[in-house]
């Protein structure tokens, strides 16, 4: 990245997947829905001028390992969830930092959900 360039923003909204997440037992046993939501943080300029794929980071390619990870994982807490996803997300070279929120829907009695958000920066 070039020093001072701008970030810009992918977001993938409202991703959907179900997995084990939870420390009681009733949520071990069968797979519950998390909502995530992921901003990807990089200079896209290239991709602006270019209008190529490979100038830009592979949203579809990073939305299905981040899928498969979480579909496959056995996590206590929303917030390891969350740092495997942010984690997976700065693979990509591209991405210099990452906000990922996951939320846990009907968690808590009378909430919608419980989110725990996290960003992470790539380091150099």
């Amino acid at each position: 990245m070039v020093a001072d360039a701008p970030l810009e923003r992918i977001h993938i909204r409202d991703l959907t997947v179900r997995c084990i997440i939870g420390i009681y037992p009733e949520e071990r046993r069968d797979k519950q829905d998390v909502v995530v939501n992921i901003a990807l943080e990089a200079d896209l300029r290239a991709a602006c001028q270019s209008d190529r794929i490979e100038d830009t980071i592979d949203y579809k390619g990073l939305k299905k390992r981040v899928v498969a990870m979480i579909e496959s994982s056995s996590r206590f807490l929303i917030e390891r969830l969350a740092e495997d996803v942010a984690q997976l997300c700065l693979d990509e070279p591209k991405v210099e930092r990452v906000t990922v929120c996951v939320d846990k829907p009907g968690a808590l009695r009378f909430a919608r959900s419980v989110a725990v958000e996290i960003t992470r920066v790539r380091h150099a």
